[in-house]
């Protein structure tokens, strides 16, 4: 089988998703193209398993772009038997181009679409574009699921979505602390985030100012576009936060941690905290997307956009070994429960099977 994975501009999950199922289907015997931005293949190396077109496709809709994109895309699904296109613009991009061929397209959702006025009427036309014109479409959270039915989607269904292959810490936490500069006594907070809107972390940090009287610092691993004004309320507010930017020793720091927190204002199946369960991390998160059906019963889930449920919650993780040590537990039978990179390429078949591809 021939399959053809379309995605646009990514620096997390998306990507590692993709290049899990590329590696995956590969191995397989069947044949993959990626269409993509050259910097995304580039940064999961995707050319080590599957061909590369090299697509243009920017954050925002650009309509002299987009044209040329659908252009690219026209032979590259010609010669697939089933196109695999990877968000919402991915998703419009191959439904275009495969409109006349009677090649399928498997569009998932890894977000929900933006909401702000300018961009809501542009993103409410592609989710149209998608629902109607996607054999099948999968969602990372219920909530997306049940919009492309109401859109008019034939088929939907839930997308599987893993953690990468865990990664056992190579320090422990008083080599964690020392590097960071804290004392052993001082409690760690880890947050594992893209700074963006959708993770919220304008709450993380109001939150924190009712944390101060604790002994606790926070480090966030991850870096976006709204570094320099968190920064700025870091620095004005003296908040104990620390934007650490990119990390390469992630499974180090949610090892380390005494609680990673989520403060995200929506999620699909949030990769962060699935590698924090796997790490047997005691864990606070805001009830977002599909957050809940990832963590289950293993995290303390507190109501979105609500920065003092929040401080509280993590005080009562921090001042209570108790709390921690069971959701420490806890953490580590939810693991054992999570999809694996398997499981994801078994559902990604039975799509491809279910909308008449291989």
């Amino acid at each position: 089988m021939k399959v053809l994975f379309v995605m646009g501009t990514s620096a997390g999950g998306v990507g590692a998703h993709v290049r899990g199922l590329v590696r995956l289907l590969a191995q397989e015997g069947h044949r993959v193209v990626v269409a993509c931005p050259r910097e995304v293949a580039d940064r999961f190396a995707l050319a080590d398993h599957a061909a590369v077109v090299e697509l243009e496709v920017t954050d925002r809709p650009h309509p002299v772009r987009d044209t040329a994109a659908v252009r690219t895309l026209a032979g590259p699904v010609r010669g697939a038997d089933v196109v695999h296109a990877h968000g919402l613009r991915a998703g419009a991009l191959a439904v275009l181009a495969a409109s006349r061929t009677g090649v399928p397209v498997v569009t998932t959702l890894h977000n929900a679409a933006p909401t702000a006025r300018l961009t809501a009427a542009v993103y409410a036309a592609l989710e149209r574009v998608v629902a109607r014109g996607s054999a099948l479409v999968l969602g990372v959270s219920a909530d997306l699921v049940e919009r492309m039915r109401r859109l008019g989607a034939r088929r939907t269904g839930l997308a599987v979505v893993p953690a990468p292959p865990f990664e056992p810490a190579r320090r422990d936490r008083y080599a964690v602390h020392a590097e960071l500069g804290l004392d052993s006594r001082t409690c760690l907070g880890v947050v594992v985030a893209r700074l963006a809107p959708q993770k919220g972390l304008h709450r993380l940090l109001d939150a924190h100012r009712e944390l101060t009287d604790l002994d606790l610092v926070t480090v966030v691993a991850g870096d976006g576009p709204q570094r320099a004004e968190l920064q700025r309320r870091i620095d004005v507010e003296h908040l104990p936060v620390r934007l650490l930017g990119r990390r390469d020793d992630v499974p180090d720091l949610l090892a380390a941690a005494d609680v990673v927190v989520s403060s995200a204002l929506w999620e699909g199946q949030p990769v962060g905290l699935q590698e924090a369960l796997h790490a047997g991390a005691a864990i606070v998160a805001t009830d977002a997307g599909g957050t809940a059906a990832v963590v289950g019963d293993a995290a303390v889930l507190v109501p979105v956009d609500d920065a003092t449920s929040l401080s509280r919650a993590v005080r009562d993780v921090v001042t209570h070994g108790g709390v921690r040590d069971d959701l420490r537990s806890k953490a580590v039978e939810r693991a054992a429960q999570l999809p694996s990179e398997a499981d994801a390429l078994t559902a990604a078949l039975e799509a491809y099977r279910e909308v008449g591809a291989g």
